[in-house]
C-alpha cells in the first residue's frame, strides 16, 4: 500500500518536473524567435532607411534639373524679350531720324515758298502798273477811233456782232440743210443695203410647228397591247404624260395630239421603248415614261451645248444652256423658238459686222433674247423682262441684258446692239411663212385651260387633251375624296364657264386614284 504511495508520489513529481521543464524549453524556444524577428526587424528598418536615403538624393537631383531648365528658358526669353526691345527702339530711332530730316525739308521747301512769292508778289505789282498803262492807250485809242468813225466803241462792235451773226446763221442753215439730206439720203442706202445683204445671207426656216406627231408602228398588232385590257394602258399612258393618243384606222401608225411639243416627244420615246421592250403595263408604263423624262432633260441640256458650239459662243453659264436647249420645244405663233433664236444670233452677227460693232455679242443677245420664253413657271413679267432678268441673274454683259429687256421697247435702250436685236427680231419673224397667229394663241388657251385646273387645292396633274376638248384632272387621294372630287368637277367646269372662252364645249374628268404598295422581300 506504501509502495503504491510512493509510486503515485513519484509519478506526480515525475510530471510536475516535466511540465516545468517543457515550460522552460518553451519560454527558450520563443525567446529564439522573438531575437530572430527583432533582427529582421532592424535589417528591414535599415534597407527602408537606406532606400529613403536613394529616393531623396533622386529627388533633389531631379528638382535640380527641373530649376537649370526652366532658369535656362526663363533666360532665353529674356534674351528674346530684350532683342525684340532693341529692334524696337531701333525702328524707333529710325522713323525720329526720318521725320526730323523731312521736317528739315518742309522747312527749307517754305523758306524757298516764301522768297518765290515774295517775288512773285513784286513781279505782280510790275504787272499791274504796266497794265494801267496799257489800259490807258488802249483808251486814248478808242476815244480817236469814236472820234473818227462818229461812233461809240460799244455802237461799233454791236453793229459788227449782227452782222456777223446774220451771215453765220444763214450759211450754217444752208449747211446744215445739205448735210442733213445727204445723210438722209445715205443711211436710207446703207440700212437698205445692209438689211437686204444680212437676210439674203441668213437661210430662213419655214413654219412646221404643229399640235401632233404621228409614231409609226411596225404592225397593227402592237394598236392592241398599247391599248390593252378595257383601254387600261392607253388611259395609263394618257395619266402619265399628258398626251392625247389617237388610235384610228390608220395602217402602222398611231397619232399623238398634244399642245405642248416636250410633252409629245416624251410620249414618242416612252412608246418606242415600250414597244421595243414588249412590256407594256400600267406599272411599267409609269417607270417608261419617268426614265424618258430624266433621259429628254440630258437631250435637252446636250441640244443647248450643240447649238451654242454650233453658235461658237463661249462662257454661257449651264442654266441657260439649258434653257436654250429647251428652246427647241417651244414655239412662238407657230415658229419654232429655237430655229428663231438661231436665225436672230445669225441675222444679228451679219449685221453688227456691216455696221462694226461686237459681232459675238449682237450674237449672244441675238441668241438670248426670247429666252423668257422658255421657264415652266409663271411669272408677272413679260418674256422679255424675264430673260434679261434670267441673263442678269447668270452673270451676262449689260449690253446683253439691255438687249434682251428692249428688243420689244419695255425698257430704255441703252448700247448699239438693242436696236440691232430689235431689228433682226423683226426680220426673222415678220417674213412671210415665219409664223401663224392661230396657233400661238391655241397654245396659250390650252395653257390657261392646265393652269386654272392645277389652281385648285388639291390637285396634282391637270392635262389638256382632245385638242382642248377635254381636261384630265389628277388629284392627291389623301387630301380629296370621291365626295370631294364631284364637288372639284364641277367647281372646274364653273370657273372655265365663267372665265375662258372656247368654242364648243369642255369636259372635265377628275381622276382619284388609291394606291396602296408593299415589297415582299
Amino acid at each position: 500500500m506504501i509502495s503504491n504511495t510512493i509510486l503515485i508520489i513519484v509519478a506526480v513529481v515525475a510530471i510536475i518536473i516535466g511540465i516545468f521543464l517543457g515550460k522552460a524549453i518553451f519560454a527558450k524556444n520563443t525567446q529564439k524567435q522573438i531575437d530572430e524577428a527583432n533582427q529582421q526587424s532592424q535589417k528591414i528598418i535599415g534597407d527602408a532607411q537606406t532606400e529613403a536615403e536613394n529616393l531623396k538624393k533622386n529627388k533633389l537631383l531631379e528638382a535640380k534639373e527641373k530649376f537649370l531648365q526652366m532658369q535656362n528658358d526663363y533666360d532665353r526669353e529674356v534674351s528674346q524679350r530684350n532683342k525684340k526691345i532693341n529692334e524696337t527702339e531701333n525702328r524707333i530711332r529710325q522713323k525720329e531720324n526720318t521725320l526730323s530730316q523731312k521736317t528739315e525739308h518742309l522747312q527749307r521747301q517754305l523758306q524757298e515758298n516764301e522768297a518765290i512769292k515774295t517775288n512773285l508778289s513784286q513781279q505782280m505789282d510790275l504787272v499791274g502798273i504796266k497794265r494801267s498803262e496799257l489800259e490807258k492807250q488802249q483808251d486814248e485809242h478808242v476815244r480817236r477811233l469814236e472820234k473818227v468813225a462818229g461812233l461809240s466803241a460799244e455802237e461799233a462792235r454791236a453793229q459788227l456782232v449782227d452782222t456777223l451773226k446774220e451771215e453765220a446763221r444763214t450759211q450754217a442753215a444752208a449747211h446744215v440743210q445739205e448735210i442733213v439730206e445727204e445723210a438722209k439720203l445715205r443711211a436710207n442706202k446703207e440700212a437698205k443695203k445692209i438689211v437686204i445683204q444680212t437676210i439674203q445671207r441668213t437661210a430662213a426656216e419655214q413654219t412646221i410647228e404643229n399640235a401632233i406627231t404621228v409614231f409609226n408602228l411596225e404592225s397593227d398588232e402592237l394598236k392592241g397591247q398599247i391599248i390593252g385590257r378595257e383601254g387600261r394602258n392607253i388611259r395609263a399612258i394618257e395619266a402619265a404624260t399628258g398626251v392625247d393618243l389617237i388610235v384610228d384606222d390608220t395602217p402602222e401608225a398611231i397619232v399623238l395630239s398634244c399642245f405642248d411639243p416636250l410633252r409629245r416627244e416624251v410620249a414618242r420615246l416612252a412608246l418606242q421603248r415600250l414597244v421595243q421592250d414588249g412590256r407594256i403595263h400600267p406599272a411599267r408604263i409609269e417607270e417608261v415614261v419617268e426614265k424618258t423624262k430624266k433621259q429628254l432633260e440630258e437631250q435637252v441640256a446636250e441640244i443647248g451645248e450643240r447649238t451654242i458650239i454650233e453658235l461658237g459662243i463661249h462662257g454661257m453659264h449651264p442654266e441657260l444652256v439649258r434653257l436654250v436647249g429647251k428652246m427647241r420645244f417651244r414655239s412662238s405663233y407657230g415658229q419654232n423658238l429655237l430655229m428663231h433664236s438661231k436665225e436672230t444670233a445669225n441675222l444679228c452677227s451679219i449685221m453688227a459686222s456691216e455696221l462694226g460693232l461686237n459681232a459675238k455679242m449682237a450674237k449672244r443677245a441675238g441668241l438670248l433674247h426670247d429666252i423668257g420664253k422658255v421657264p415652266d413657271d409663271e411669272s408677272e413679267l413679260s418674256h422679255a423682262l424675264l430673260g434679261a432678268k434670267l441673263a442678269e441673274k447668270y452673270n451676262e454683259h449689260p449690253a446683253v441684258v439691255n438687249a434682251i429687256a428692249a428688243h420689244h421697247d419695255e425698257v430704255e435702250m441703252q448700247y448699239v446692239i438693242s436696236p440691232v436685236v430689235q431689228a433682226c427680231d423683226a426680220i426673222s419673224g415678220a417674213r412671210p411663212g415665219s409664223r401663224r397667229e392661230i396657233m400661238q394663241s391655241y397654245m396659250q388657251r390650252i395653257k390657261d385651260l392646265e393652269n386654272l385646273a392645277i389652281a385648285f387645292d388639291g390637285v396634282e396633274k391637270a392635262y389638256a387633251i382632245q385638242a382642248g376638248r377635254e381636261l384630265r384632272v389628277i388629284v392627291e387621294s389623301e387630301k380629296v375624296s370621291d365626295a370631294d372630287a364631284d364637288r372639284l368637277s364641277f367647281e372646274i367646269a364653273q370657273k372655265i364657264q365663267n372665265e375662258m372662252q372656247f368654242p364648243g364645249q369642255i369636259k372635265v374628268t377628275v381622276i382619284r386614284e388609291k394606291r396602296a404598295v408593299n415589297i415582299a422581300r
